[in-house]
């Protein structure tokens, strides 16, 4: 009995409670009515609405979206675009008597208030959708007590009074949040079903104001079971507001599939990519274009709703993908390929495949913007300068192996080749086809390193590649690569010569429109690095490295004009192309991006007959397949042809390493491409066949020149050869070092004059 008497007790006293309490709500109800309408006597104004974040859109040249950049997924709407049954449905979860209401539902308000005095928590919070927005508006970062309530509630009545309904419930389904970073309606329908909010149902429309209350804790991913119980309550309301039958909501609250992943529209990715992340990089660390201050560029990138119009063109990208994965067989020692691509007319970058693919927090590194030793493909440079220095491709180069060469700033330990391919005397366009490194070598020098280096610059110069970011050396090993550049540097360089000497730089943004107009549209007149007439010269040397030379295999379908240079570094642990045709300038990288891996009998390369990887293998071949595509239905477009060459060819020399002897008598021998200055005894040189690769030679036996004359030596006297360039002579038209071949002899310092040739004795 005592017990029952307790209980009884304790019943009573519940009981008596809540009817005082109930009694003191309804007493209070209207002075906290008037406190909350009485902006009269406390003036308070309320801050328009600010602008909601939106994402930034990235699109490709003709309009279509290629990425997106955000940091809350956020993706205004304006409520005309959200059906009529969905908006009842979240009004029957969230807030049936939103249009009746003047911001605070005072009944609501009671009921969980007393509610909570019962359970001795808070876990009614009877908002309003206008005090939701409040909340989320105004009231961010206050202490969530009795004080921030009445705010609350406050600033609901106010915001009512000064802002529309439909206003204030556009703005709560813009930005309610609704898990996994979905703020607001659109990108909830987004994520969760892979749609467009004009296609939402009622019943996923119920299942998203469901979670609204608390969306980690629903979140059908994580915690599909309360999930679904919270969707249970949710098709209930959504029932007694006459939406569906309660028959219907019952049976949907057992058998309606949740969510099981995150989706996405494919028309609106944000799937970051090598491209879109270089994007980003350039809008955030290396321009100004969105603001002076890191903060104000990250503000308007990631929720300044911008649309960004890149150079990528998609048709492209997908030729480059596919060439890479296509033309390089997959490897268990982890070669990859990269390429970038460049308009040549405008340095648009058209293409840019930075490895196999960009894996966040895995694989983000871009190869086409990390720089490697680029082996022969850097002969580019070289040949630009000495065709602007007035070097023609006829003139005559030494190539024979093994050479030995002065060494800049170490004297002591001169620069020496002993491997690679060896040519005799020849023509600097036969030198340039084969990839001679001594000819080439030599002839670096012969232009003078600094004024190299200075071209490389000049041809090169990017948002990446400056004097003040990298430094490139004037080393004796420059034309065998010993500098690293990247493809884009390299294509950089390549466009310069493809566009007839006019260098522009590489870029990625053409256009940005922002909510208020174009906040940006680029204009780059270019820079004139040397005159169309040496470009032209360049093109039609570098043409013969596709029909005859190191890339002679990877000539374009259909005979379309393209010129080239091939490269392979020492053990052949990098392979490059670079490849130009008047409308593409793309450079390709083969190799091991995480060391100087020799890529030598690799088992998968291999078995495609290619035991050692050389820039006229893959890369070309990449570049082939490639363009190929990229260019597939436009017109086969050509250069101009160089103009005539005006003058007799000259033997070109380096003062120090090669002698000159002036002819004083007589007549030197006829010198023929192919052949070696005739000698006395039978000797061994090493001659490149027309169809050879940049390592494929083969040894002949030439006899002693004939050509020498029967009735007597000629009689030649030393001269003096002259000094090489000074490295501080940058002047890019100084002459070089040459003889006319018919009338002087040039010879190598460290040996004697042939013994075909008698000498006049000084003062003779």
């Amino acid at each position: 009995m005592g017990w029952s008497v307790r209980i009884l007790r304790l019943v009573v006293a519940v009981v008596a409670g809540s009817l005082f309490v109930t009694a003191v709500g309804v007493a209070i109800a209207p002075r906290v009515w008037g406190l909350m309408n009485a902006h009269d006597e406390t003036p308070v104004s309320l801050p328009t609405f600010t602008g909601i974040a939106q994402r930034s859109t990235l699109f490709d040249r003709d309009g279509r979206q290629v990425g997106a950049f955000q940091v809350e997924n956020s993706q205004p709407i304006t409520l005309d675009q959200v059906p009529d049954d969905v908006v009842a449905a979240v009004l029957a979860v969230e807030d049936a008597n939103f249009f009746g209401h003047k911001g605070v539902n005072l009944r609501a308000l009671v009921r969980a208030g007393l509610s909570n005095f019962e359970s001795g928590s808070s876990r009614q919070g009877a908002s309003t959708i206008t005090q939701q927005v409040v909340k989320n508006e105004y009231l961010g970062g206050l202490e969530r007590d009795g004080r921030y309530k009445a705010l609350q509630a406050r600033y609901a009545v106010l915001l009512e009074r000064t802002v529309s309904k439909r206003d204030i419930l556009e703005r709560y389904l813009n930005t309610v949040f609704l898990g996994n970073n979905a703020y607001g309606l659109r990108a909830a329908v987004e994520i969760y079903f892979g749609a467009d909010v004009g296609e939402l149902t009622v019943e996923q429309a119920t299942f998203l104001a469901g979670m609204i209350q608390a969306p980690s804790s629903y979140d059908p991913i994580r915690h599909p079971e309360r999930s679904r119980q919270r969707f249970a309550v949710a098709l209930r309301r959504v029932a007694a507001e006459g939406l569906m039958t309660q028959e219907r909501a019952a049976e949907l609250a057992t058998t309606w599939p949740l969510p099981e992943v995150l989706q996405s529209v494919p028309q609106r990715s944000i799937t970051r990519t090598y491209f879109s992340e270089t994007v980003k990089d350039y809008l955030l660390n290396k321009s100004d274009i969105l603001g002076a201050t890191y903060p104000e560029r990250f503000n308007a990138l990631f929720r300044g709703g911008l649309r960004i119009y890149t150079t990528l063109d998609t048709t492209m990208q997908s030729a480059a993908e596919a060439a890479v994965r296509n033309e390089l067989p997959a490897n268990k020692a982890g070669f990859q390929g990269a390429l970038l691509s460049l308009d040549t007319a405008s340095g648009g970058v058209r293409a840019m495949v930075g490895g196999p693919g960009f894996q966040p927090g895995r694989d983000e590194v871009n190869m086409t913007l990390r720089r490697r030793q680029t082996g022969s493909s850097i002969k580019i440079f070289v040949l630009a300068a000495a065709l602007q220095a007035g070097v023609e491709a006829t003139d005559l180069i030494d190539g024979t192996l093994p050479c030995t060469l002065p060494n800049p700033g170490n004297e002591d330990e001169p620069f020496e080749i002993e491997q690679g391919v060896s040519r005799p005397l020849g023509s600097l366009e036969e030198m340039t086809w084969y990839s001679i490194n001594c000819a080439y070598s030599r002839l670096a020098q012969i232009v003078g390193l600094n004024r190299v280096v200075d071209t490389t610059y000049r041809m090169s110069q990017s948002m990446f590649l400056s004097r003040d970011s990298f430094k490139i050396q004037p080393y004796a090993s420059f034309a065998t690569g010993a500098n690293e550049m990247s493809p884009l540097d390299m294509a950089s360089g390549a466009q310069t010569i493809a566009n007839g000497g006019v260098h522009m730089q590489p870029y990625f943004v053409d256009r940005i429109e922002g909510p208020l107009g174009v906040v940006y549209e680029h204009n780059d007149p270019g820079q004139a690095v040397f005159s169309k007439e040496v470009a032209d010269k360049a093109v039609g040397i570098l043409k013969g490295v596709l029909t005859k030379g190191t890339a002679r295999r990877s000539a374009l379908d259909d005979e379309r004009p393209a010129a080239g240079k091939t490269g392979t570094q020492d053990d052949n642990t990098n392979a490059w192309f670079v490849g130009m045709t008047p409308q593409l300038t793309t450079a390709v990288w083969v190799g091991d991006p995480r060391a100087y891996t020799p890529m030598v009998n690799v088992p998968e390369f291999a078995a495609k007959k290619v035991p050692r990887v050389q820039g006229g293998t893959f890369p070309a071949a990449i570049w082939k397949s490639f363009t190929d595509r990229a260019l597939a239905g436009e017109p086969s477009l050509d250069w101009e042809p160089a103009p005539p060459i005006s003058r007799s060819s000259v033997r070109l020399y380096l003062p120090g390493v090669d002698c000159v002897a002036q002819v004083v008598s007589g007549t030197l021998p006829r010198r023929t491409v192919g052949k070696v200055a005739p000698a006395e005894t039978t000797t061994t040189v090493t001659v490149v066949p027309a169809a050879s690769t940049e390592s494929t030679v083969a040894s002949t036996t030439i006899p002693p020149d004939t050509t020498a004359p029967v009735s007597g030596r000629p009689v030649v006297s030393v001269v003096d050869a002259g000094t090489t360039i000074l490295p501080s002579n940058t002047n890019p038209f100084s002459p070089v070092p040459s003889v006319d071949p018919n009338n002087a002899l040039v010879f190598d310092c460290a040996k004697v004059l042939p013994g075909w040739v008698q000498t006049t004795i000084a003062g003779g």
